[in-house]
């Protein structure tokens, strides 16, 4: 229930900003700019900006149905938006689906559109972020019913040309994943890789023994800066990672 219900999204910090819910079909997005940046017309703009993404996707999908089904890199037939263009990208690096990154892509994209219009942004998409600030953000983990889960957060510094952070789970949410992780946790310069590679590293890890070679393997993606893992009351890290105590 507290997955449904949203309450992780007060793990994120964004100091200083404003935020707004944007919502349309199964997105539910929360949007936070710099309060010298906000105005009404922001939020009108952010709709927008997800009606046409998710409506060139679904209409994508219509025509390419192995796209939405398929859980391996996927080739795309001519046309392709640029939604699922990034997300096949992003798939193919990390050897997943590309529905394993539509996420954190809708999060990347609406992020960088906004970001012609405001100084700082951070969008949430289902716990997947994509953010551009001029200040460090904290992120809290959410795992379930980990001991950690809520104890433990990244911290990540400014990045003036993006940053996605995203997190796949086994136990928490509607994300498929064949491991057994409480939180899988990717940093990366783009959100729609970042949400690629967490389904990758969360694939992976059955049991404590994975982590290592896991978040190696996943920290070898070109394009990721770094990987958190939770399995139980453990927890492995490997890259450019800023734990911080809660």
């Amino acid at each position: 229930m507290e997955y449904r219900s949203r309450t992780y999204r007060k793990m994120i910090d964004g100091k200083g900003m404003v935020s707004f819910p944007v919502s349309f079909k199964e997105s539910d997005l929360l949007i936070s700019v710099d309060e010298d940046s906000y105005c009404p017309e922001l939020k009108k703009a952010a709709y927008s900006h997800l009606v046409e993404i998710r409506e060139k996707l679904e209409s994508y999908i219509l025509r390419d149905q192995v796209f939405q089904r398929t859980l391996l890199p996927h080739h795309l037939l001519p046309g392709a938006p640029h939604i699922a263009r990034l997300m096949a990208a992003a798939a193919k690096r990390a050897g997943v689906g590309p529905m394993a990154a539509v996420a954190g892509a809708v999060a990347e994209i609406i992020g960088r559109r906004l970001m012609r219009s405001v100084k700082e942004l951070i969008v949430e998409n289902g716990g997947d972020i994509y953010f551009n600030t001029s200040h460090p953000i904290q992120v809290g983990i959410f795992a379930g019913k980990s001991l950690l889960s809520g104890k433990v957060g990244i911290k990540i510094p400014p990045h003036p040309s993006g940053c996605g952070v995203c997190t796949s789970s086994a136990t928490v949410g509607p994300s498929l994943s064949f491991g057994r992780a409480d939180a899988a946790v990717v940093i990366s310069s783009s959100s729609a890789l970042a949400d690629a590679a967490a389904t990758t590293l969360g694939n992976l890890v059955h049991s404590e023994k994975d982590f290592t070679p896991a978040l190696q393997k996943v920290c070898s993606i070109r394009g990721v800066k770094g990987a958190v893992v939770i399995l139980g009351e453990h927890l492995g890290a490997v890259g450019d990672i800023e734990l911080i105590a809660l």
